[in-house]
């Protein structure tokens, strides 16, 4: 079940999905890069305002799953308006900033989107634009990721499974919301 946060700007109610801390692991493969596993920690946040604060952190995983060093990081802002038509500034740490330009598909959490314009400094690698697919499947998030360079023609290159991190605050929430125990403890259960 989605929970749509009492103080959620209106107009963000169909991304509250996304909303929350996520993690989970990878795969990232492009040609020029290194193949790898990798680790990732995804939070979209809100302030009440009429967009969803972005951050993602990977690292790339060893064959046992440990931490090796940091991959990629990104932030940015989500926005969606009334025709389901959504908007994200995306900001990277390899020196790109990105707008995104797609839609929240209808009657299920899945939002496609595709890089209208794409800013590189002189210190970022080859890159021209990507799509991306962001999917809500039995309570995880997933996301694959495409990317195009001069030379190399769009093609996936980065896919995660995340599952919802549950702070100890929303535990506790959710044991305030639990009804009270009958005395015999077996009728809850009936």
């Amino acid at each position: 079940m989605i929970e749509i946060p009492s103080d959620l700007n209106p107009d963000l109610v169909p991304l509250a999905f996304l909303l929350g801390t996520w993690e989970g692991a990878g795969v990232s493969d492009f040609p020029g890069a290194e193949k790898c596993n990798f680790g990732q920690a995804v939070t979209f946040s809100h302030d009440g305002r009429d967009f969803i604060e972005y951050h993602s952190h990977t690292w790339v995983l060893d064959n046992d799953g440990n931490k090796v060093r940091p991959l990629e990081s990104e932030s940015g802002y989500w926005r969606i308006d009334r025709d389901r038509k959504v908007e994200v500034v995306m900001v990277r740490d390899q020196g790109v900033v990105e707008i995104w330009y797609g839609e929240l598909a209808d009657q299920k959490p899945q939002i496609d989107l595709a890089t209208d314009a794409v800013a590189r400094t002189v210190a970022s690698g080859p890159y021209s634009g990507g799509k991306r697919l962001y999917g809500y499947v039995k309570s995880d998030l997933m996301w694959v990721g495409e990317k195009a360079t001069p030379e190399i023609p769009l093609r996936p290159y980065m896919s995660a499974h995340l599952k919802k991190v549950v702070t100890p605050e929303e535990v506790a929430e959710m044991a305030r919301n639990l009804p009270d125990m009958p005395d015999d403890g077996i009728a809850f259960f009936r």
